[in-house]
């Protein structure tokens, strides 16, 4: 499972060049914006991205996907999911998971 925080960056600059992503570093890691809203984690955990209602729970169905928990024994994340190895290496998966979750947050803030 790739966890490298920069390496992630790189995947999802070269995966979603049609997307406005900036990414700021944070606690460790690195935090992913679209259109200057937050909705990615990139850690040492994998690759997390934000998801509401429908699109969570099939993103959390993706054989391998997980809740996003930074530590055994922290708080598991409540919209974040961490996305499977076969996803984050497919750059047309992760493509089409980027903009669900891009998306998803985008409707879930108007």
């Amino acid at each position: 499972m790739i966890t490298d925080p920069a390496d992630l960056q790189a995947r999802m600059l070269a995966a979603a060049p049609d997307i406005e992503l900036s990414f700021r570093k944070m606690f460790g890691g690195i935090m992913g914006y679209a259109a200057e809203v937050p909705f990615a984690s990139l850690s040492d955990v994998g690759l997390a991205l934000k998801f509401f209602g429908a699109e969570h729970s099939r993103a959390l169905a993706l054989p391998g996907a997980k809740a996003l928990q930074y530590e055994p024994g922290a708080p598991v994340s409540k919209s974040y999911v961490v996305l499977p190895a076969e996803v984050v290496e497919d750059a047309n998966l992760l493509h089409e998971w980027i903009v669900t979750s891009a998306n998803n947050l985008q409707g879930k803030s108007k």
